[in-house]
């Protein structure tokens, strides 16, 4: 098969092209940065450099293929969230109907099927209303819970605070992913034949409570008394603008981290919970002390 992967080399974008090519599909890498060709060609695919936000590149990119799987890169410097997501949903869709695709694999979110209370991930639910409204194609929007690596965000108030605080924390019961995992259920799903139409698959490595979490980071890192304690909504947005965040952008982190808090994030993962994947936390906290001593 001829595989799209977009987001060049990043977390989930490598993995899973290093296993595409040893599955012996022909892959072609989106990447925006000339540098990475090499990187690319020697993982055994085809680098097509271009920009997400050039539709007819995409759309000459796409032709041909078999199947494309389509990330939006974060961009936090977008003042407006939902708005980026769309008009790159839009430039995939353009591309996806003129090039003749009939598989799409979208890396979404868990908490996609809400359509309010989430921030920064209702992006992610306006893409996935965008391409279920395609004709003809067959769309599986991948669905991963929160990312291991997004714990290395408290490696600084950690070492400062002897503690991690948060909106969301404590018994809350938090479900975690790797990359790795992702990447390999994104390489199964792909080349599964499917009908068309849409459906959602939910990624998953790990569920713990984040005082399990704290304990068992606290352990790598040599502070075995490590705590996770929750605070309000209120002071979360103070200390976020407090460091330098734009109160917009930390109203939506807020509220992104309060709907993990209230369980809402997770209603309908737990209702179409996965098969859990093979890295485990106690398999990430041993990169997560690995950089905690840099």
């Amino acid at each position: 098969m001829k595989i799209i992967v977009t987001g060049s080399l990043g977390n989930i974008s490598q993995p899973l092209t290093k296993e595409l090519v040893q599955q012996g599909h022909a892959v072609v890498v989106i990447s925006s940065k000339p540098e990475k060709q090499k990187d690319i060609e020697a993982l055994g695919a085809t680098a097509a450099i271009g920009s997400l936000e050039d539709a007819d590149f995409l759309s000459a990119t796409f032709t041909g293929a078999n199947a494309v799987y389509c990330m939006i890169p974060p961009d936090l410097s977008e003042p407006n969230q939902v708005a980026y997501y769309r008009r790159i949903a839009g430039n995939y869709i353009k591309a996806i109907q003129q090039s003749g695709v009939k598989r799409v694999i979208h890396l979404s979110s868990y908490g996609a099927h809400l359509d309010k209370g989430t921030g920064l991930i209702l992006g992610a639910h306006h893409v996935e209303v965008m391409l279920n409204e395609l004709p003809g194609i067959a769309v599986t929007h991948m669905r991963p819970a929160y990312f291991y690596y997004n714990l290395f965000s408290f490696i600084e108030m950690i070492k400062h605070t002897g503690v991690i605080t948060a909106n969301y924390g404590g018994e809350d019961r938090i479900v975690l992913v790797s990359p790795i995992d992702i990447a390999a259920a994104i390489a199964g799903e792909i080349v599964t034949p499917a009908a068309p139409g849409s459906n959602v698959h939910y990624v998953a490595s790990d569920e713990r409570t984040a005082s399990e979490i704290a304990g068992i980071l606290g352990a790598a890192i040599r502070k075995p008394d490590l705590k996770w304690t929750v605070i309000t909504n209120e002071q979360m947005q103070s200390s976020m603008e407090a460091h330098g965040v734009p109160a917009s952008l930390g109203t939506s982190f807020v509220e992104m981290f309060a709907s993990i808090h209230s369980g809402a994030l997770t209603a309908d993962y737990y209702l179409n919970k996965p098969a859990m994947g093979k890295v485990k936390l106690e398999d990430f906290a041993k990169e997560f002390a690995a950089a905690f001593k840099k």
